[in-house]
């Protein structure tokens, strides 16, 4: 993905430095990023784009990532979901793809494997 204006990523992760390695990856790759350290801030904040992705951490304080797929319903996002995770196990990759989630990734997501995923969830 070499070219990617017009696309935004919305990342929600409560760790500071993964949210700025995640920023600095996709800004170099074209993409306007949106960053938050709360599922909260993020349904507060989210307004939809024609082009958009959602980069969701698994274990968050206060709602992790699974809760806040289920309060959405598979259909309740406009945008495709990839999860991230430093703890995930099959139960949970299960879960968020039953949820709906497009794809299941473990932490640290190699650059390449993320920038491929993103390209799949928004398609042609």
């Amino acid at each position: 993905m070499t070219e990617a204006s017009g696309i935004v990523i919305f990342i929600v992760d409560d760790d500071d430095a993964v949210r700025d390695s995640l920023r600095f990856l996709l800004e170099a790759h074209g993409m306007t990023v949106q960053d938050f350290d709360s599922t909260a801030d993020f349904a507060e904040a989210y307004r939809a784009h024609a082009r958009a992705c959602l980069i969701l951490d698994l274990h968050l304080p206060l709602m992790s990532g699974l809760e806040f797929l289920a309060s959405r319903g598979k259909d309740g996002l406009e945008l495709p979901v990839i999860m991230v995770t430093g703890r995930g196990d099959d139960v949970s990759r299960a879960r968020a793809l039953e949820l709906g989630a497009f794809a299941f990734l473990e932490k640290p997501v190699d650059d390449r494997e993320l920038l491929s995923t993103i390209e799949r969830a928004l398609g042609p």
